[in-house]
């Protein structure tokens, strides 16, 4: 290629290359000539050259070579060089270069090179820079040169974003350029006003007296006629409108007197501005964001959720999502009034893009209440039924909070999470199984409806894990109630002992089924042996098959159930007992989430009058077989005795009791368990991380990371990633969600698993990730202490 090749030449030359190599060959020549001519001292062609470095530049190609050369044409008397020098400079170089130092000139020379040096400070200026200039720039803000004074304006805001004490220097004379004609000196100004109140409250207050200016600029624009120079689409300068409607927003953020001078302004921007246009919904949604940040009117308010129920209806995906996200923000104030467009809303959810799915599905479980929790679970389950796989999860959590706390009887409880597990119950938090069984176990009247619907969901389908754990223990709980086939609730069905226990053989055989799917199945066929008569030798074959299991944890059930039918018959009755009534002490715990509200204390179970009891046992004893089916988190008091003393035993003596069942295994003695000390490691814009270390051997440690979100906004994405020392072996399981909902309505938790053989000290830095309101937040901790833990172990 010829050195002295034209830019078109060399564009044509580059768009022409079939390969990559062939593009890099015919840049790399082209540079080769350019460093040639640079190094020319008699060189005609400087401006044509740097031309092309910049276009070279644009495409990825290193041309850092061409720096100097930019100082050296922004020093040339001729302004065509000049141009091209300051452009090279705002794209070859930065604040950090030596080079731009030697840039001094051109601020005081003819208008035209007073832009570019303006431009190439707000651009790549430095700290320095600013500092040493910042006066200069003061005395053109009151230039008589509009032009200058526009370039000015968008330089004293890079001036100011750079060093924030010089913002006070920039006030007075922002403050004379609201009294300017020129459109472009205005949008100036207003861009320098709003970053010098964003930075300083004492301006803020200074700058509030200028609203009946800005109103004033604003009706202008409303008002004002077709002008060519300014019109786009049939809306009256929109950037400049928009740059008004933001500052007016911090004016009057918790300021009455500002917010009342705006009202009628807003109003009459909100009725008269088209919104057919893409321009015209870009000032209404302006407005609407201004209307509800400020101190407005009720009815103004109204007509903002209006304007964003409009919105909704749009065929632009974009609007629509907007919109959503700004009625999420303002559900929870204005709650009636964004339930007017709740069809709409809810018509969002079968909407073909990922992204309004999500924002729909959240405004609709956000809008759920008493009143209309039937119709909206209606179409929530509908959703879930259809919905993508990685929605399901929340969709299902979001229907169990809705459920928890807004259902109108408990048999629609059941029914309604039952219906989930049918249709997503692979995607449900494990919480979810624990919570249902104290639901069904609380709903007495209930036992006999719920076992029969289980039953049948089991006999369809065993692939939804959740649904078949819950079936089976209902079906070794209230087994009784199902053989006897008399049900009120629903249509009476004849079912056999051994169609029950067909059914529970397939979930323990079933290769879908997981470890614990077959313990629940297990568990529930020893459940059986007491409340059947014909089929208990059936039972002893299919326990005695799993005490050779490759599975330990139902290696060791059938084991423990084998000698419960050998050695311990007489009291099988007695152990294999039906669960008592436990009532629900803890409020702050719904399903699968948590609310805001404080745990007390965990006080004993308390067994509800008329339940079953055990007969009378040493307390020891009775409370060892109980523990024989484990699972229970708290504890279980068999008879009113052992209720009675069980609150005033010592620790150490609750802690052996619970033990000695092991001597079925061969006598191993328990070591007592010290509970975990939890303590905060990070706390910031709502979110909490705490962390408990529970010591699995001499080198081992299961660290265990609870995250909740106390501000009033919803968090999703979120993720924890840890980095410990090379020495030290890192093990992650899988958190229990990825989502925090507001107030506290629900953890995640995180095991992170530590083998540190070479016991060094040990160090973790955790990286904290998530998304809040449409926008992404990163933050890291440091833990150089872990509780608990002496110093020579970790």
């Amino acid at each position: 290629m010829s050195p002295s090749v034209a830019l078109q030449e060399m564009i044509r030359a580059i768009r022409s290359a079939r390969t990559q190599c062939e593009e890099r060959g015919v840049i790399q020549r082209e540079c080769a000539a350019i460093r040639a001519q640079f190094r020319q001292s008699d060189n005609g062609g400087r401006s044509h050259n740097l031309a092309k470095l910049l276009y070279v530049h644009m495409l990825g190609y290193p041309a850092h070579f061409g720096q100097m050369e930019c100082v050296r044409m922004i020093a040339s008397p001729r302004y065509s060089e000049k141009r091209v020098g300051y452009l090279g400079a705002m794209m070859l170089l930065d604040e950090k270069q030596d080079a731009s130092l030697l840039i001094t000139n051109s601020i005081k020379n003819n208008q035209y090179v007073q832009s570019l040096a303006l431009c190439t400070l707000a651009c790549m200026g430095s700290a320095e820079m600013c500092r040493d200039l910042a006066p200069e720039i003061d005395r053109l803000l009151r230039a008589s040169n509009s032009y200058i004074k526009k370039k000015a304006a968008l330089c004293a805001v890079h001036i100011v974003r750079k060093v924030h004490d010089l913002g006070e220097l920039f006030a007075p004379a922002a403050r004379s350029l609201l009294a300017e004609k020129n459109h472009g000196v205005l949008h100036g100004a207003v861009v320098l006003i709003t970053e010098l109140c964003e930075r300083n409250p004492e301006t803020l207050e200074r700058f509030r007296k200028t609203v009946p200016d800005l109103v004033q600029i604003m009706k202008g624009l409303v008002i004002s006629g077709y002008s060519p120079e300014h019109d786009v689409a049939g809306i009256s300068d929109p950037f400049l409108q928009v740059r008004i409607l933001r500052l007016l927003r911090i004016l009057g953020r918790n300021n009455e007197a500002a917010s009342d001078a705006m009202n009628d302004l807003l109003a009459q921007v909100a009725t008269n501005t088209d919104s057919t246009k893409t321009v015209g919904n870009a000032v209404l949604y302006e407005t609407v964001l201004t209307v509800l940040d400020i101190k407005s009117e009720s009815g103004l308010r109204v007509l903002a959720v209006n304007i964003l129920g409009r919105f909704l209806l749009n065929n632009d995906r974009n609007i629509r999502y907007i919109a959503m996200i700004s009625l999420q923000k303002i559900v929870g104030t204005d709650h009636n009034a964004v339930q007017r467009h709740r069809g709409t809303i809810v018509d969002c959810l079968k909407d073909q893009d990922a992204s309004v799915k999500r924002r729909a599905l959240d405004l609709s479980l956000a809008l759920v209440s008493a009143s209309n929790i039937r119709s909206m679970m209606k179409e929530l389950l509908l959703f879930l039924s259809s919905c993508p796989v990685e929605l399901r999860s929340q969709a299902a959590s979001g229907i169990f909070n809705a459920a928890e706390r807004y259902a109108p009887s408990q048999r629609w409880h059941i029914d309604t999470i039952l219906h989930v597990l049918t249709t997503a119950g692979g995607d449900v938090r494990d919480e979810t199984v624990p919570n249902l069984i104290q639901l069904i176990t609380n709903a007495s009247e209930l036992h006999c409806y719920t076992v029969h619907k289980l039953y049948r969901a089991l006999l369809t389908d065993i692939s939804q894990q959740s649904l078949v754990q819950v079936a089976c223990w209902c079906i070794g709980e209230y087994g009784d109630l199902l053989l006897r086939g008399e049900c009120q609730e629903t249509e009476a069905v004849q079912v056999s002992e051994d169609d029950v226990l067909d059914a529970l053989e397939t979930v323990l055989q079933s290769h879908m089924s997981s470890p614990a799917t077959r313990g629940f199945a297990l568990t529930a066929t020893m459940k059986l042996s007491t409340r059947i008569t014909d089929n208990v030798d059936r039972i002893r074959s299919i326990v005695s098959i799993y005490g050779s299991c490759i599975d330990v944890e139902l290696q060791q059930r059938a084991v423990e159930y084998n000698a419960l039918f050998k050695k311990y018959d007489h009291m099988r009755a007695a152990v294999l007992e039906r669960m008592p009534v436990i009532e629900k002490n803890s409020p702050g715990h719904t399903n699968g989430e948590s609310t805001g509200e404080p745990v007390k204390d965990i006080q004993p179970a308390k067994v509800k009058q008329g339940a079953p009891l055990l007969p009378q046992q040493p307390a020891n004893q009775v409370c060892d077989l109980l523990d024989l089916l484990g699972g229970s988190e708290e504890p279980l008091q068999p008879s009113p005795a052992v209720a009675g003393t069980a609150p005033g035993l010592p620790a150490n003596t609750i802690s052996q009791a619970g033990g000695d069942l092991l001597d079925l295994l061969g006598g191993l003695e328990p070591a007592p368990l010290a509970p975990a000390a939890t303590v905060p490691v990070y706390e910031k814009d709502g979110v909490t991380l705490t962390l408990s270390c529970e010591k699995q051997s001499d080198s081992g440690l299961t660290v265990t990371l609870t995250a909740s979100n106390s501000s009033d906004s919803d968090i999703s994405s979120f993720t924890l990633q840890a980095a410990v020392p090379k020495s030290v072996q890192l093990h992650m399981k899988a958190p229990s969600g990825d989502s925090l909902p507001a107030r506290g309505a629900a953890k995640v938790t995180q095991m992170v698993v530590l083998n540190n053989p070479n016991k060094v000290n040990l160090k973790m830095r955790v990286r904290i990730s998530y998304n809040s309101q449409g926008s992404a937040f990163q933050d890291t901790v440091q833990i150089d202490s872990f509780p608990g833990l002496s110093a020579a172990g970790h």
